[in-house]
Formats: C-alpha cells, sequence, structure tokens
C-alpha cells in the first residue's frame, strides 16, 4: 500500500451501551484528537486538522450509531474527526470480529481499538504515537488504566494458569489472600507501576491497544471465533510473534470495571467457551 492518508484511525464496537459513559468517551476521545492535531484550526472552534477517522460499529440493532451522528449536540465532538463512518446492520457479531470489519476500509498509520467506557487524558495519543514513531521495534502500545477512583488497574498480564483466571475472575475478594502472589505475578505487579516503559508484556487489555495499522492488517485483526473474552489475549500473543509490545504509563487513560461474574450466567458461559480456546490455541497452563 501507499503513503496512509490518515494518521490514526479508532474503532469502537457499540452494544447496548451507556449513553452517559459513551459520551464521556467520546468527548475526551475528541480532546485528544484536537491535541494529537495540534488544537482547533484557525477560525474553527472545536475542530482541528484532519488527524483521525472514527469508525463506530454498532453491534445492535436499534441504530444507536446513528442516532448519535445525527445528535446536533455532539456535533462539536464529531467535528474533530477527519471522518465518521458507522457500520451497522450485522447483528451482535462479537467484539473482536465487530472490530475486524473496519480492516478493509483503514488507510491509516495508526490504528486504535477502543472500548466505549474508556475517558483518554487528553495527551494520550500524542504521546502514544510520538512513543512508537520513536521507537520502530514496538507495534503495539498499552497505556497506564486506572479505574474512576484513580486506582491503578493491572491490566497487562503474564501468561495465564486456569488456577489464576479462576479464582481471579470468580473467587470473592475476602478468599483471594491465600492465592496474593500469584496472582500478582500474573498482573505483573512487580513491573507495571506509574513511572516506568515496560517492553514486552505477554499480554495487554483490548479496552485500549494502540497498535500499527500495518501489523493489525498483517494478523488479519482478531481471531473472529472468540465472540467475547480472550480475543485481547490472542491478539497478543500473536501480535508478539511479529513485533514487540510496550507498556508505557505516560499514556494515560481511566476504564471501568469489567469483570464476567459480575454480569451473569451469559458471561459466564462466554467466558469460559473463550477460556478453552484460548488454552487449546496456546497451550494449557492449569497451575
Amino acid at each position: 500500500m501507499g503513503t496512509p492518508s490518515t494518521l490514526l484511525s479508532v474503532s469502537i464496537v457499540l452494544y447496548r451501551s451507556d449513553p452517559v459513559v459513551l459520551r464521556a468517551t467520546l468527548e475526551s476521545l475528541a480532546r485528544a484528537v484536537e491535541f494529537l492535531a495540534g488544537g482547533p484550526a484557525p477560525g474553527r472552534p472545536g475542530t482541528c486538522g484532519a488527524a483521525a477517522a472514527l469508525y463506530l460499529i454498532d453491534n445492535d440493532s436499534a441504530h444507536a450509531a446513528h442516532r448519535l451522528v445525527a445528535d446536533p449536540e455532539l456535533a462539536p465532538l464529531f467535528a474533530c474527526f477527519d471522518s465518521v463512518r458507522v457500520l451497522d446492520g450485522h447483528g451482535n457479531i462479537g467484539y473482536g470480529r465487530a472490530h475486524n470489519l473496519v480492516l478493509p476500509q483503514l488507510d491509516s498509520r495508526y490504528h486504535l481499538i477502543l472500548n466505549p467506557d474508556v475517558v483518554l487524558a487528553r495527551e494520550s495519543l500524542r504521546r502514544a504515537l510520538e512513543y512508537l514513531d520513536s521507537h520502530p521495534e514496538f507495534g503495539l502500545l498499552a497505556p497506564r488504566v486506572t479505574d474512576p477512583a484513580g486506582h491503578l488497574q493491572f491490566l497487562c498480564r503474564r501468561y495465564p494458569s486456569l488456577l489464576d483466571l479462576l479464582v481471579r475472575g470468580f473467587l470473592p475478594r475476602r478468599w483471594r489472600a491465600p492465592f496474593a502472589t500469584r496472582l500478582a505475578r500474573y498482573e505483573m505487579r512487580d513491573l507495571i507501576g506509574v513511572v516506568e516503559v515496560v517492553p514486552n508484556p505477554p499480554i495487554v487489555s483490548g479496552c485500549f491497544m494502540f497498535v500499527r495499522t500495518e501489523l493489525l492488517r498483517d494478523l488479519g485483526g482478531f481471531d473472529p471465533r472468540y465472540f467475547l473474552y480472550f480475543e485481547d489475549y490472542d491478539l497478543s500473543i500473536r501480535a508478539a510473534s511479529q513485533s514487540a509490545l510496550v507498556y508505557v504509563p505516560s499514556v494515560e487513560i481511566e476504564h471501568g470495571p469489567g469483570g464476567a461474574a459480575r454480569k451473569g450466567a451469559h458471561h459466564i458461559r462466554l467466558f469460559l467457551v473463550s477460556a478453552f480456546r484460548f488454552f487449546s490455541s496456546h497451550g494449557w497452563r492449569v497451575f
């Protein structure tokens, strides 16, 4: 392919997304894109130069994404993007497969896979781009993540055992004390922090994956066999076979709480099915 026409593309998958949370995500993304482009374009407050293309992938059937784009109150946010495209009508095809829908359309240097419950720091995109521009050995960047209360989330992981997943995902916190050391190792608490860059984390979170578009295209995006959960684990491992990953704490985001066990039986089933597929593909580790 020739020279990319867009610096950055961003894809967000929507499925019954909380409108208040989603708006906060879009507002923070627009501010970060504006900062990336160097501020508002002269004479056009609330807009910026052509720096990013936004893709809203609607896995619901209620056309929420089209209503968002048509909302006049949100027009200043969408004006920050070079283009805003809605992909819908495909139904709920899963998280990774939905993100993959944009792959044939991408003409960017970098691509951001973003959850609809993430709030970006204003400087996040510029810092991510500058870091990868100056470190060509890395193809995928993970940010520092905090929860809404400001506590650090440990979303970079070492390769899990089945026991790690069961304890962290389903065991009540008050019963986890005997497993504290192994969970801390799994969550890379010895390395992940506020200051130090950490090269080569084995697994990074799919809530914010800042990746070279060429690498994402070479990988074919997410494995579509994962409907939900572990698609980011699988992509991390496959990406690491072609390019190094890196955790860069100066790139900061806020992310809402997750957890399959708190979302009911359907999510628990999806979690277990995806966990079985992941271990079957990459190797079983029970303890």
